[in-house]
């Protein structure tokens, strides 16, 4: 395997494991802060820890036009609107409804895919290993999964909303984006997104519910750090490098990690329902990853002989 296949490889895994752990740092988050000051500070902790990393590494802001739009969409549309969605919809249904409807993404991602990328062929098989994903993490969740509409509509309706953005934005960074570099893409989004939850949250929360205690400000660092700096930053990296179908499965892989984490950290059930559940999900990323993996084969074949 090459030094680039494998850093992608590394990545990858990296962003699943990563995102699969913010779901839990969310919630126990919001347990002492309201759901715009939380995430409003999580942004504006990441933008220094990008800036920091910048300088280190020399890094220069881009500020053409096309960056500057960019900038400006992701600030509202990749970070403020989805983010305080999803903030808000966990108050009120439980992580595995929000994992399961976030999970529509990749379904959100071929369509935008073959909106903006004319040209270039979804494969049946990345089709087919989307909808075997999906059904996975269906599997898991329903053993638990109680649905009550009149209750839930409203944060299942954020969750779809959040999730439907994340795809667009993706797609456009995709097409727009591939001059950025991954640091600099994420600074002034963060800032301005920031700025903007923290005064939202000054201005519509209840200031006196606020508790920063061990538990809130653990939750914050870790999500600005680990959450946003790592996560995003690898993601960026990773959009530029592999197919945006393939990249977008990584929300399938996320909910396993969460039930997994929960297992461990919460001593929470791992049934044989989860085991059969995680098995379509990885067959189902094999199988959209299929024609890939048969080509390198071939090629290693070609050259042993």
């Amino acid at each position: 395997m090459s030094t680039e296949k494998f850093k992608i490889a590394v990545g990858y895994v990296l962003i699943c494991l990563i995102w699969g752990s913010t779901w839990l740092a969310i919630r126990l988050g919001l347990d002492s802060l309201t759901p715009l000051i939380s995430s409003g500070l999580r942004f504006s902790l990441a933008s220094f820890f990008v800036f920091v990393f910048m300088r280190h590494r020399n890094i220069q802001l881009q500020t053409d036009p096309i960056s500057i739009k960019l900038y400006m969409v992701l600030s509202l549309f990749s970070f403020v609107i989805p983010f305080a969605l999803v903030y808000w919809a966990e108050q009120f249904i439980p992580s595995g409804l929000a994992s399961i409807v976030f999970a529509v993404m990749p379904f959100s991602v071929v369509i935008f895919s073959k909106i903006s990328f004319p040209n270039e062929k979804i494969s049946f098989d990345q089709i087919f290993g989307v909808i075997l994903g999906f059904s996975g993490i269906v599997v898991i969740f329903s053993e638990h999964l109680s649905l009550d509409l009149s209750q839930q509509l409203f944060g299942i309706l954020a969750v779809l909303v959040s999730s439907t953005m994340q795809a667009a934005i993706g797609v456009i960074v995709k097409k727009y984006g591939y001059h950025l570099n991954p640091l600099s893409m994420n600074f002034v989004p963060l800032f301005f997104a920031g700025l903007i939850l923290i005064i939202a949250s000054l201005l519509l929360e209840n200031r006196s519910t606020w508790d920063f205690n061990f538990t809130a400000v653990s939750s914050i660092v870790y999500l600005a750090s680990v959450g946003t700096l790592v996560a995003f930053t690898t993601y960026y990296w990773l959009l530029k490098r592999i197919n945006i179908v393939i990249l977008s499965l990584s929300s399938f892989i996320t909910p396993i990690v969460a039930v997994i984490l929960g297992w461990i950290i919460l001593h929470e059930d791992f049934s044989l329902q989860t085991l059969i559940g995680s098995a379509f999900v990885l067959i189902g990323i094999l199988f959209a990853n299929f024609r890939g993996l048969l080509r390198h084969y071939n090629s290693k074949t070609l050259v042993v002989k």
